[in-house]
């Protein structure tokens, strides 16, 4: 796995890309040298993909899932394409060796079962393996152009709840470096600015891995937002302090009640906006969706490992020996959730009735 420098110049930079055609490789910014060092590493192999996902060098749900779908494509490189049998095969291999990589994040599994299905219809449909292969790279630069046009859409429809002036309140990354293009929860941000709104936005830091600080606070100074970053145990004083007009998180996956999985720490943010009531606001595409768990309950949080807490970026702030817990996600309940915004609509007050509907209004639930 190599890396080359990005120059720095965009506006905002492309999180992941596939380069060349079928034989091709993956292209991604390496997230974990953010904000001192920007560079993308070049990944060829699956084995290299899973590293990437599971060390957060490319992290965000959809995000997540197109890498998981690029990966794929790299693993059937590995071997001639000519028994149909042995494609689909080997597809259904490597995506259960991908889905091993991280345990939270629905995307990546939805982006698997997704190619599995695409290769499995091409097979019963009696295409060759040639035409397998085909049909899985088409598949795979199709979730990338959706993610992008899916992104935009979240963004035109939250900017709706910006008022000119407003300040909003982010936990985590939710941008540009967690999707292909605008992100998910800082979307809305992105797309009012355009509109010529005043938008300020305050940072949580979002420990351990300080993915607020390290990549909200670069990408939005870097697309010229207004951007101030706080520690996160200072959003409940912003609150009280009336400097918070909403607060925009992302997700991870959101259960068939409307209960939402995101970076630890964003329930907290939630309880808080509900004392000082400011609206809580997540932004996520139909994909982060598991229609097939009715509450957060069901949902799996992946624990990280303890240095992450005990010895942070490599330098050690706890003493040799002492137990860790290191969740690296919570869940909101529904019921502090003031509205979730989807590129199929905003679901207002979400409830099993109203997430069904709209599960079902975008064709992800029959």
């Amino acid at each position: 796995m190599s890396s080359q420098a990005l120059s720095e110049g965009a506006v905002r930079v492309a999180t992941i890309r596939w380069e060349g055609g079928r034989d091709g490789h993956v292209r991604l910014i390496d997230q974990t040298l953010l904000p001192l060092r920007l560079e993308v590493l070049e990944v060829r192999t699956v084995d290299q993909m899973v590293d990437s996902i599971r060390r957060l060098a490319v992290r965000g749900a959809p995000a997540i899932g197109v890498a998981a779908a690029f990966g794929v494509l790299l693993g059937l490189q590995r071997a001639p394409a000519e028994d149909p049998a042995d494609v689909l095969g080997r597809t259904q291999e490597i995506a259960a060796t991908l889905a091993k990589s991280r345990p939270t994040a629905v995307n990546l599994f939805w982006a698997l079962d997704r190619m599995v299905a695409r290769a499995r219809h091409d097979f019963q449909a009696r295409a060759s393996g040639e035409q397998i292969v085909a049909g899985l790279f088409d598949e795979a630069q199709a979730m990338w152009s959706e993610d992008s046009r899916t992104c935009r859409r979240i963004g035109e429809l939250g900017a709706e709840l910006i008022a000119d002036g407003a300040t909003v309140l982010t936990h985590c990354n939710a941008g540009g470096l967690a999707t292909v293009d605008y992100g998910t929860a800082l979307a809305p941000i992105y797309v009012a600015t355009e509109q010529g709104k005043r938008v300020a936005v305050l940072a949580d830091e979002t420990r351990p891995l300080l993915q607020g600080a390290r990549l909200t606070a670069w990408e939005l100074q870097r697309a010229g937002i207004d951007v101030t970053l706080i520690t996160d145990n200072m959003a409940g004083r912003v609150m009280f302090e009336g400097r918070v007009d909403a607060v925009f998180v992302g997700a991870d996956r959101i259960a068939r009640n409307g209960d939402v999985a995101n970076k630890i720490g964003t329930y907290s943010v939630a309880v808080l906006a509900r004392e000082h009531g400011v609206p809580f606001y997540v932004c996520a595409p139909l994909s982060t969706f598991d229609p097939t768990i009715p509450d957060g309950s069901h949902i799996p949080i992946e624990e990280r490992a303890p240095e992450e807490v005990t010895e942070g970026f490599g330098t050690r702030t706890a003493p040799e020996g002492v137990r860790v817990y290191n969740p690296a996600f919570d869940v909101t309940p529904a019921r502090l959730v003031t509205a979730i915004v989807t590129e199929a609509g905003v679901i207002a007050s979400p409830d099993v009735q109203s997430v069904e509907a709209t599960l079902r209004a975008g064709g992800r639930l029959a």
